[in-house]
């Protein structure tokens, strides 16, 4: 069997609904969406990545056990957002217990890890091993690359993951300030993969309510704008994901995700799976 990528979870950090969020868009009985992550799945092996470690870790290892059952091999971050590490707490010896389970980081991810607590106790207790590197081969038939992308890097840098399996090939880019900073362009990057989960963080502008300028991300509608002129093929390999609580596509029967679906492009929908 294909190894194959799962999503578990398609929210900004703080979920949806959101705590303290009082707004119509977190209402009681809305539908609820994890952090955003997505795994890796080898079935032939049964080994299994996760590509961000969020602070709903626990019910997205659950949901993975019963779709995809196997062992967790690795963790591979993209950076210092509490939506993207918090769940590492979960590995430690109040949780997990893991044994030198792989972190695959960058360099100043790493040095964060390393010297803040409690990642720190991780470290030193062996519950993880830090791996640095711009390219991991996770096995004989999966292998990943690290992009460097413009963020707020408080922190430490953030990434993108570029997954390669037997046959096809994906984009994982949860988090970026604007793809007109990045020194790649989105187009270029589209040819090199199969599927591509981007940043769909907000819809357009004024959607906070206040100003949006401390936390830049591409909207939606800017980047269907942009990506308009492709064929439809390329068109079809783009997946929103990262949505925050307050953006209307996230409402399976909003406008909004209609015209989304209507100009050629997805909204990511946890529990569905790319074969790779």
């Amino acid at each position: 069997m294909l190894p194959y990528l799962v999503v578990l979870g398609v929210a900004q950090d703080g979920g949806h609904p959101q705590p303290g969020c009082t707004r119509a868009c977190c209402r009681p009985g809305v539908t609820p969406h994890l952090p955003t992550s997505v795994a890796i799945v080898d079935p032939d092996t049964r080994q299994r990545w996760l590509l961000d470690a969020t602070p709903a870790l626990p019910e997205q290892l659950a949901r993975l056990d019963r779709s995809s059952p196997g062992t967790l091999d690795g963790v591979l971050l993209t950076h210092a957002h509490v939506g993207h590490y918090l769940g590492l707490a979960w590995l430690g010896r109040e949780a997990m217990g893991t044994r030198g389970l792989p972190l695959y980081v960058q360099p100043r991810m790493s040095s964060f890890l390393e010297k803040n607590g409690p990642w720190s106790q991780l470290v030193a207790l062996g519950n993880v091993r830090l791996v640095v590197g711009e390219r991991v081969q996770l096995n004989e038939r999966l292998s990943a690359r690290a992009i460097v992308v413009p963020h707020r890097d408080e922190f430490s840098e953030t990434v993108a993951w570029h997954v390669q399996g037997p046959s096809r090939a994906a984009l994982y880019l949860p988090d970026i300030d604007s793809l007109e900073r990045w020194g790649t362009r989105i187009e270029d990057a589209l040819a090199t993969v199969d599927v591509a989960w981007l940043d769909g963080t907000f819809w357009a502008d004024g959607e906070l309510g206040r100003d949006m300028s401390e936390i830049p991300h591409p909207r939606i509608s800017q980047t269907m704008a942009r990506l308009a002129p492709l064929a439809p093929a390329e068109r079809a390999k783009v997946r929103f994901i990262h949505l925050n609580h307050t953006n209307p596509a996230l409402d399976a029967r909003s406008p909004e995700r209609a015209a989304v679906e209507q100009a050629g492009f997805r909204v990511a929908e946890e529990g569905e799976r790319v074969e790779l």
